[in-house]
């Protein structure tokens, strides 16, 4: 376990720069979903009960390391100062004397809001110079990103070696602890849902929890690939054939352990209706798992005592086939009520359990990270997880 805010002791008076993952939605100029920047609240709280003076920080979007006002944190500040129930100072600053002078005309409690990280060329090329200016704004970093833990940018991974003082935020702590409870030593019975579209993008994390998983169900789009290398007919299905080799590999060595799709719901787009299929039909294709794989997919996860949820089991985002994915996630709610530790993560996870009607109160855990989550699980070592001295 990694060293959290608690251990920090005395941060009255003390700059505190937070990094955080604020990578939100906008529209027409406000935040469209605020999330991640809600996940973070207990951190930035505690520290401001501490006294601190907040320098945070984020990136948003995919800006070229320089300004885009269409990403800028502007509208991103007010969502927190509504959510803080106080001021949060906003400049337009990231680094140089007028963000400087901001941090230091903070006061304990208040927020400071630098401007998007990668406005700055140096963010995500581990620029040393870039790291000092952001130094200069702080004397203590916290981590509270864990969305961004896989990725050595400058502000995760090179900054905080240049901190004596330094932790893990809560958020980033939870999301270790309840992710090292499957990772590390999960209790049995141990089943893995997984789903999604690309197989390749998975590869690492299926292979680990393959090893050690008692069963893994497949849906979604990543199951075609599966069924294709076994020879089955899978229309004009999502497919990735990059990984036909592997996936033929893996039903070979792991065929006690892999469960796949015994029926679909099928149709010609996503738009047009859907019909329920054993078969692919050749001009058709698969957009959700059928009933009876929900049924079959429900027995197997019986009794499971640990169950980790990634990727939803069709395009949920469409009526006529959102019932695979939405009866799974009011399954697996269920079985939290019974003593199950469930463990869901990603995006697209995320705004399925939220199309289910349901809230991150009703899992044990539900992870910020996509590919954080998943590289860890797969039992990578994460760069902003590294730099961080253990507890």
């Amino acid at each position: 376990m990694k060293r959290t805010i608690d251990a920090l002791g005395d941060l009255k008076g003390k700059r505190v720069f937070l990094r955080v993952d604020f990578n939100v939605p906008l529209e027409g100029g406000r935040v469209a979903d605020d999330y991640r920047i809600r996940n973070s609240l207990p951190t930035i709280k505690a520290l401001m009960a501490k006294g601190a003076r907040l320098v945070v920080a984020s990136h948003l979007g995919r800006p070229k390391g320089a300004p885009e006002p269409k990403y800028s944190m502007a509208p991103v500040a007010r969502a927190l100062s509504e959510l803080l129930g106080s001021d949060v100072a906003f400049t337009g600053a990231l680094v140089g004397p007028e963000a400087q002078k901001a941090a230091d005309a903070l006061r304990p409690g208040q927020v400071f809001l630098l401007e998007n990280l990668r406005f700055h060329p140096g963010e995500q090329a581990g620029d040393e110079a870039f790291a000092k200016d952001l130094r200069a704004l702080a004397d203590v970093y916290v981590n509270d990103a864990f969305g961004t833990a896989h990725r050595k940018d400058t502000s995760v991974y090179l900054l905080p070696t240049m901190f004596q003082e330094k932790a893990a935020g809560l958020l980033m702590a939870k999301e270790v602890e309840a992710l090292a409870r499957v990772r590390e030593n999960p209790e049995k019975p141990f089943v893995v849902l997984m789903g999604g579209a690309k197989v390749s993008d998975k590869i690492r994390v299926l292979e680990a929890m393959l090893e050690k998983a008692d069963k893994v169900l497949i849906g979604g789009g990543m199951a075609y690939t599966f069924l294709k290398a076994m020879g089955k007919e899978v229309g004009r299905s999502i497919l990735d054939e990059e990984s036909l080799g592997w996936a033929e590999d893996a039903i070979k060595k792991w065929s006690k352990v892999i469960v796949l799709p015994v029926d679909h719901v099928v149709g010609q787009s996503p738009d047009a209706p859907g019909m329920v299929s054993d078969d692919i039909p050749p001009d058709a294709a698969g957009f959700d798992i059928g009933p009876r794989t929900v049924d079959l997919f429900k027995s197997e996860l019986s009794g499971a005592r640990t169950v980790f949820w990634n990727g939803p089991l069709g395009v949920f985002e469409k009526p006529g086939y959102a019932r695979g994915t939405l009866e799974m996630a009011h399954w697996l709610k269920d079985m939290v009520g019974r003593g199950c530790f469930v463990v869901t993560g990603g995006g697209d996870t995320v705004s399925a359990i939220h199309s289910a009607g349901l809230s991150d109160e009703d899992f044990s855990h539900v992870s910020t990270g996509g590919g954080a989550t998943l590289e860890y699980l797969g039992g990578i070592d994460l760069p902003g997880l590294s730099v961080l001295p253990d507890a």
